[in-house]
């Protein structure tokens, strides 16, 4: 799915009749207040006057369908002039599974609308419960299949650690997004974020937390699911913000880099699979991988290639092979 340049309006919080346990928008976006149509026309004035064009609007941060439609109509009317002179190509939003129906999927493509974003979270019914989501898996299989035949892109958001979730939970959760074929997902491990319920329950040992190890773990389950299916991941991790980086984590996964751990790690499993079709005796083993592979296959500080070595007993080096694709290919093996 080709990718236009993002141009995001927050809108935190608003419309969301549910405190989920696990959110802070405003600490999650970095933007303490709701954006205004006054915002809009001024942000997309600073793109214009930059000479930037062809951007996709994106509100992001609350239930964008679930506002009132007076506020709704301001937000997306002052994106029209720009429509119009090309700054902007498409509006995307993100919503609440529970807040989509067939008449505010009419009035979003009238103004422009092409994508909506699902916070699906999770496909299972007690996980949601017990995260304060206030919808069912069942909301969502229904929003997604309007969104669709309204002929609108379909990206859907996941959620892993959450609490009474499981790694298995979690991985039938991908199987069944998968399953509703959307244009795109993004997966946000759980993050224990200042002064939300989470924090309460996790301090009082009634949520265990969802690690950085766990989430590396479980997303190298997940990403291969989307893989195989063709689902691009549009993002993995919460996007760093200085709010977070600050002292907002208070614990679970949240690391800059977590998209490049989590896409190292299902490497090197690809080449431990590899390796144990090794002929016994050898001492050294050579991996092809596409150049832009070369570092995720190696690891940070070269964790991957001190991994394999120390389960096969065997040294590993690594080199660019163009045209290697998605692949490993073992290049070479001595012994």
């Amino acid at each position: 799915m080709a990718r236009a340049r993002i141009l995001p309006i927050f809108v935190p919080h608003l419309g969301c009749p549910n405190d989920c346990v696990f959110c802070d928008q405003k600490r999650i976006s970095g933007s303490p207040l709701p954006a205004s149509g006054r915002d809009v026309t001024a942000a997309l004035d600073r793109a214009a006057a930059e000479g930037l064009s062809g951007l996709e609007l994106a509100f992001y941060g609350g239930s964008f369908t679930a506002v009132s439609p007076a506020l709704q109509r301001e937000l997306l009317e002052a994106a029209q002039p720009y429509l119009a002179d090309g700054t902007v190509s498409a509006v995307r939003l993100s919503t609440r599974p529970d807040a989509v129906d067939e008449e505010s999927l009419v009035f979003l493509k009238k103004y422009g609308v092409r994508t909506v974003e699902l916070g699906a979270q999770s496909m299972d019914d007690g996980v949601l419960a017990a995260s304060g989501r206030g919808h069912t898996a069942g909301d969502t299989v229904r929003a997604a299949k309007l969104v669709r035949a309204a002929g609108l892109q379909l990206i859907l958001q996941m959620m892993t650690g959450l609490p009474e979730s499981s790694r298995d939970k979690d991985v039938q959760t991908a199987r069944r997004i998968a399953a509703l074929e959307p244009d795109g997902v993004r997966i946000y491990p759980t993050v224990i974020v200042k002064n939300t319920p989470l924090e309460t329950m996790w301090r009082a040992c009634e949520y265990r937390e969802h690690t950085l190890a766990d989430a590396v773990a479980v997303c190298a389950d997940i990403l291969p699911i989307f893989d195989e299916a063709g689902i691009p991941v549009i993002r993995l991790g919460l996007n760093p913000t200085a709010e977070l980086s600050g002292g907002g984590a208070v614990g679970g996964a949240y690391h800059p880099a977590l998209g490049e751990m989590v896409r190292s790690e299902v490497l090197r499993r690809r080449a431990a699979a590899l390796l144990r079709d090794v002929p016994g005796g050898t001492s050294a083993v050579t991996l092809g991988v596409a150049p832009k592979r070369v570092s995720a296959m190696i690891g940070r500080h070269r964790s991957n290639l001190r991994a394999l070595s120390d389960e096969f007993g065997v040294t590993v080096t690594v080199k660019p092979v163009e045209g290697a694709g998605e692949e490993i290919l073992l290049v070479d093996a001595g012994r």
